[in-house]
């Protein structure tokens, strides 16, 4: 049986990489991401179909996951962050974070549940951090809406682990991606280091001193999505060199 795998951010970073590792594995793939032109370059490459939406207008990205029908495999991949001192962040950031790293999820679950419970059959993996599982100084509210991802990825796998359905997170360090590119800058930038500097502080924070690579995240996402994986739910798994 070929399985559709639906991966949202899919287009770029860990999003494409978990992409071709699954179509790599004989899936077919559907994306959804808000970069158009990143994903036809993406789509292209592995012959898959996508739709342009942003997680957080809900019902256009309802539109766009129903538009693929059913989905065996659901990646919530889509995320961000926001990183200042937590005395500059207002409720504002707090609630932009809720809605792009958790909320996003949530409508993409409530949207392809249905179909999976039809087919007792479904893979939900919920791509978090390890900031789901410590702290960090300067993304409270990061932070706080991964931890809320990882909560909610622990509570719905107990809801449908007697239907053929895991539930899963995984916690990636800090990988080397456009995000933690982004983040260099702005250590950089308020900090007055270079951005390589910026750039080893933050692969400093694990014990192997290196950055995460993103197709060692799509391994991790591959195996969960493997039959013999069928135990396995309600986890958090860290994909990030020992850090936790």
């Amino acid at each position: 049986m070929t399985l559709c795998a639906l991966i949202t951010g899919g287009a770029k970073g860990i999003g494409r990489a978990i992409a071709r590792r699954l179509a790599a594995d004989g899936a077919a793939i559907a994306l959804i991401g808000r970069d158009s032109t990143a994903l036809q370059r993406t789509a292209s490459e592995l012959g898959a179909r996508y739709r342009v939406a942003d997680v957080t207008d809900y019902a256009a990205f309802r539109d766009a996951i129903a538009a693929f029908g059913t989905c065996d495999v659901l990646v919530n991949n889509a995320g961000g962050a926001l990183s200042k001192p937590f005395a500059k962040h207002d409720l504002a950031d707090f609630q932009s974070m809720l809605d792009v790293n958790l909320l996003g999820a949530v409508t993409a679950c409530q949207a392809a549940l249905p179909g999976m419970r039809s087919r007792n059959f479904g893979r939900i993996i919920n791509i978090a951090s390890t900031a789901g599982l410590k702290g960090y100084p300067y993304v409270t509210a990061y932070v706080a809406a991964k931890h809320a991802l990882v909560g909610f990825t622990r509570a719905l796998a107990l809801e449908t682990v007697r239907e053929g359905i895991t539930v899963n997170a995984v916690c990636p360090g800090f990988t080397d991606t456009d995000l933690v590119a982004r983040a260099s800058a702005n250590i950089a930038e308020n900090t007055g280091r270079s951005v390589e500097d910026a750039r080893e502080a933050l692969a400093a924070t694990n014990p192997a001193g290196r950055l995460v690579q993103p197709e060692e995240v799509a391994e991790a996402v591959a195996f969960l999505c493997q039959p013999g994986a069928s135990a396995i739910t309600g986890q958090a798994i860290a994909v990030a060199c020992g850090e936790v």
